[in-house]
């Protein structure tokens, strides 16, 4: 196991054995020979496996220069390398060696090990879904500051959402007085000018994702409530749906699956706030927009939790974990979808269309709200039933 402690300028690695003993280490400078250099030193070891702390973050660029040169590449989160150090008996030393050391470790003994693949449709999804949020917080901070600008000129300022024309309607009947008036009404024209050029990027960008949902062929926007950006913006974070063997699985990723806080024999859970905030966020919207239409099925399934006894909250949160559930499904259904498609393209062993598992995965009633995408069976929530909400059971008549 070679553990990499990437940096800005530099990438330190360190190889160890099953025993977890150093066997060399090597510090390259941070350039576009960086993989060959490594790779090049770490031929004594054919056998090989590379553990890159932070592959989504400093070492992405190196590590998918690594998967593409044909290696192994495991993705180690910086808390497993911090744990490893925390609980080791040597030097107490931090510094990039140390450090690459701790990578390799968590590497070699870490159960719940990520590889490295190469860059795919989701990570473009990812980095537009990315855009468009950054779009948005600048649009938000610009809009701000024009709110702050016209309630100094203009009594009571515009009370609710401001737009670029109603923005400048109010300017134009406003006569300055003085040079700090025209200053803030000059500022306010620039303000709305930047309004004006952060929707139009953000337009584009809402239309760029749109066609790349619609090119990735998923079936995530048949689920009320996500559009083509809470979809890219699922189907990014989740990535490789492949690695969460259950949806209970999924739903401690993304903060909608309760934890455990029990001691003795009071045995109690309460709300996680750990996993993906992005796709707790995503989530939270769907239900949200779910709630709003009160003829959805989204809001049948608050209301219901509403007369059990619940709070709001708590009804938010048991519709939140059902819509988890179902995106799930969702992709689940889409990457068998993708798998039976290149198996047919890649030759024999079946032919397009005939796979029956297949064509019940892709038969999808339109905008349906959450439930199995396919007939197949969910593996049983390891949770009890009393802390996730039940889904009723279809009444068959003989």
């Amino acid at each position: 196991m070679i553990g990499v402690d990437p940096h800005k300028g530099s990438h330190t690695a360190v190889a160890i054995d099953g025993s977890e003993r150093q066997l060399a280490r090597l510090r390259v400078r941070a350039s576009t020979a960086q993989a060959g250099k490594l790779v090049e030193w770490a031929a004594a070891w054919p056998d090989r496996t590379w553990a890159v702390e932070g592959a989504g973050g400093l070492g992405h660029l190196l590590a998918r220069q690594l998967v593409a040169a044909g290696e192994r590449v495991l993705d180690i989160q910086p808390k497993l390398g911090s744990k490893v150090r925390l609980l080791s008996s040597g030097p107490a030393n931090k510094n990039d060696p140390s450090d690459a050391l701790s990578v390799a470790v968590a590497g070699l003994r870490s159960p719940r090990r990520r590889e490295v693949r190469a860059d795919g449709p989701a990570t473009a999804l990812k980095l537009w879904a990315k855009r468009h949020r950054d779009l948005a917080r600048l649009r938000n901070q610009a809009a701000c500051r024009l709110h702050s600008l016209l309630a100094s000129l203009v009594p009571g300022g515009i009370a609710d959402e401001i737009t670029p024309a109603q923005a400048s309607r109010l300017l134009a009947g406003i006569e300055p007085s003085g040079p700090a008036a025209q200053a803030r009404h000059q500022l306010a024209a620039e303000h709305v000018a930047d309004l004006r050029h952060l929707d139009a990027q953000l337009r584009q960008t809402r239309a760029r994702l749109a066609g790349a949902v619609k090119a990735c062929g998923t079936s995530l926007t048949e689920i009320s409530g996500v559009g083509p950006v809470i979809a890219a913006l699922v189907i990014g974070d989740a990535e490789d749906i492949n690695r969460f063997a259950t949806r209970d699985a999924f739903a401690a990723c993304d903060g909608t699956a309760p934890i455990e806080v029990s001691s003795g024999n009071r045995v109690t859970r309460r709300l996680s706030l750990r996993g993906n905030r992005r796709l707790n966020h995503a989530i939270h919207m769907v239900a949200v927009t779910q709630i709003r239409h009160r003829h959805s099925d989204g809001r049948a399934c608050y209301d219901k939790k509403i007369a059990e006894g619940k709070t709001p909250k708590e009804a938010l949160r048991c519709l939140k974990r059902r819509i988890s559930n179902a995106i799930y499904a969702r992709l689940r259904a889409d990457a068998r979808n993708a798998a039976s498609a290149s198996a047919a393209a890649a030759g024999p062993g079946g032919q397009p269309g005939n796979d029956s598992a297949s064509s019940a995965a892709s038969s999808h009633p339109a905008r349906q709200l959450f439930g199995p995408a396919t007939p197949e069976p969910e593996p049983q929530p390891t949770t009890p039933a009393s802390h996730l909400p039940q889904q009723k059971k279809p009444r068959t008549r003989s």
